[in-house]
Order: structure tokens, then C-alpha cells, then sequence
């Protein structure tokens, strides 16, 4: 049965995939971005029979996310948002140690806040669809567990900013799990984008496919977890990522 989707981001790399993905599949797809449609993201809006609608949202303006809001509550007349998925983001290279960084309040307001302002201002609409799921585009690079793992790479506000993400996701789950919520923090893993750069593991087809399938095949059953996705072939990789489909330590 068509769900209805609410994508962050959607201008580009793993964002545009998800809403392609989720367009041939017959879903209605509500594209955001906080521009006008790129040419990528308007080809795909002018090939999908109309079920990609762009709207304008900037994820670090609550006054844009509530204008937001208010144009896809009358998309969908008497209807809810089945699902959102805060993909939206950003990542900062540094060369420098630690005791350098000056990017930790930007990051955190644009991979943390804002993930915050969009699902606290679609939860009305999120409590009138009929699967209730928040998907929050994490990353193991996060992982507090695994963190001397990812040592070698210098985004330490990013690191912190996904670790944030993935606490909020659990303060969602406990607080929503009564109503009947699925609240989701996933790992893409290493994705072919203009974040991820050309050396990295997976494309992004292939990881919006496996990332739409975490989403999809997660139930309430999981609500508050964080997930990798599943990629076959890749579930024993003995890189940085792995790809089993398994829950990622915190």
C-alpha cells in the first residue's frame, strides 16, 4: 500500500536517491529542500506523475519548517505523514587538533536542532498517518563505542553532532512509544555523494535502497535502536563499515 514520505535534504546525494527510490515504488514523496529545486531534484519532480512534491524547507529556520508544515497539511487534505526522515546535514574537515574547533554550535544546530524543530513540527501530521515512523540519517562515526575506530578521521564536531542525533532519537522513542511511534537512527554507511566523496564504499542507489529497507522492515519492535543497513555481500567487510543489518553499539 502507498505511504506518504516526508524527506529532509532531498537536493542531492543520499536524500534525492531515497525520494527516487520511494517514487518508483508508487509512494507520494514530499521533497524538501531549502533552495529551489537543483536540475536532479526537478527532473525527478517533472518524471514522477506527481508523486515527488517539492517543498521549500530550510531545516535551520523554524519559521521556514512551520511554513513547511503548513503546505503539506493541505497537500494531504484530511491525511497524515506516514513517515519522515530527517536526512539533512552537514560535515566539517578540520586539520587541527580538537582543542581547535570552532564548528561544534553550527553542527550541532544543523544535525541535532534541526532534526528536532522538523519532527516536533510534523508530529501532528505523523499522529494522523498510519505507521508513525521517524527515520534519523545517523552514522557509526558516532558511535561512542566504536569512536577509537574512526580516529583517523578529523570531523569531531560531526562525530559529536551524531552521537547528540542518536540520544535524541532515543528521547523520541521513550516518550512516543505509546502512541504507537517508531522512532529510528540508521547508518548509510559510506555512500558515493558529495559529503561521502568518490572513494567510498557504496553508491548512493545502493545505499538508498538498503536504507529505505532498514526503514521499512523495522518495526515498532525497534523503536529507540540504531541500525546498519543490510548490503549483500558487504555483511563481513572487514573495512571501517560493515553492512549487516545488525544494531550499531552506541
Amino acid at each position: 500500500m502507498p505511504s506518504t514520505f516526508l524527506i529532509t535534504g532531498c537536493s542531492r546525494g543520499l536524500g534525492l536517491a531515497l525520494a527516487t527510490e520511494l517514487s518508483k515504488k508508487g509512494h507520494t514523496v514530499f521533497a524538501t529542500a531549502r533552495d529551489d529545486p537543483a536540475p536532479p531534484l526537478n527532473e525527478l519532480i517533472e518524471n514522477s506523475q506527481g508523486l515527488v512534491k517539492y517543498v521549500k524547507l530550510d531545516v535551520e529556520s523554524r519559521s521556514s519548517v512551520e511554513e513547511a508544515e503548513a503546505k503539506v497539511a493541505t497537500l494531504l487534505g484530511d491525511k497524515g505523514l506516514d513517515v519522515l526522515i530527517n536526512n539533512a546535514g552537514v560535515i566539517n574537515w578540520m586539520s587541527e587538533g580538537i582543542d581547535k574547533m570552532t564548528d561544534l554550535d553550527s553542527m550541532l544546530h544543523t544535525n541535532v536542532t534541526s532534526a528536532h524543530v522538523v519532527t516536533s513540527t510534523f508530529l501532528p501530521l505523523l499522529k494522523k498517518g498510519t505507521e508513525k515512523k521517524v527515520a534519523n540519517i545517523s552514522t557509526t562515526v558516532g558511535s561512542i563505542t566504536t569512536a577509537s575506530k574512526y580516529s583517523m578521521m578529523a570531523v569531531p564536531a560531526y562525530k559529536v553532532s551524531k552521537a547528540a542525533l542518536n540520544m535524541l532519537t532515543v528521547q523520541y522513542a521513550l516518550n512516543y512509544a505509546e502512541e504507537g511511534f517508531t522512532f529510528l537512527a540508521i547508518s548509510p554507511g559510506w555512500l558515493r555523494t558529495d559529503l561521502g566523496g568518490s572513494a567510498a564504499d557504496l553508491d548512493v542507489e545502493t545505499g538508498a535502497k538498503a536504507t529505505l529497507e532498514a526503514i521499512q522492515s523495522h518495526g515498532k519492535e525497534f523503536n529507540g535502536k540504531f541500525v546498519n543497513i543490510r548490503v549483500a555481500g558487504w555483511e563481513h567487510s572487514e573495512g571501517l563499515n560493515q553492512y549487516d543489518g545488525e544494531i550499531c553499539p552506541w
